[in-house]
């Protein structure tokens, strides 16, 4: 029979070879997943390259276009600008003296429409003499 001494080791003993066996599995499992983030890594750095390529070229084109569309901006403000003036001009040449003609008119109708009306004396009955 094993005495008490030789069963603790042989229990440590396998206590031991079970954590040993454990460990070698964990050592494995990370070894895959090790090499799997390496093939990762280089697939991605193999898409990431064009992809940034391609990106800078956008940039590229997106400032190109921006450089037109400033252009087309200064164009349409220098537009809106000759647009006021014409405006003003116009104003100044057809709306004022339609304005005054307008008034003239108006007020030429209401003194024909006063002088159409009888003359009332005052009230009271008076008239002056």
């Amino acid at each position: 029979m094993l005495t008490a001494g030789e069963v603790a080791g042989l229990i440590v003993a396998m206590f031991w070879a079970i954590l040993v066996c454990f460990l070698a599995v964990v050592l494995v499992r990370l070894a895959r997943l090790l090499t799997e983030t390496t093939k990762m890594v280089a697939e991605l750095s193999e898409r990431v390259v064009p992809l940034l390529d391609e990106v800078s070229a956008t940039v590229a084109e997106t400032n190109r276009q921006l450089i037109t569309v400033e252009a087309i901006a200064g164009n349409m403000k220098e537009v809106s600008g000759n647009m006021m003036q014409v405006t003003g001009v116009a104003s100044t040449i057809f709306a004022k003296p339609l304005i005054k003609a307008s008034s003239l008119v108006h007020g030429l109708r209401a003194a024909a429409a006063r002088r159409r009306r009888p003359i009332q004396g005052p009230p009271g009955g008076r008239r002056r003499a």
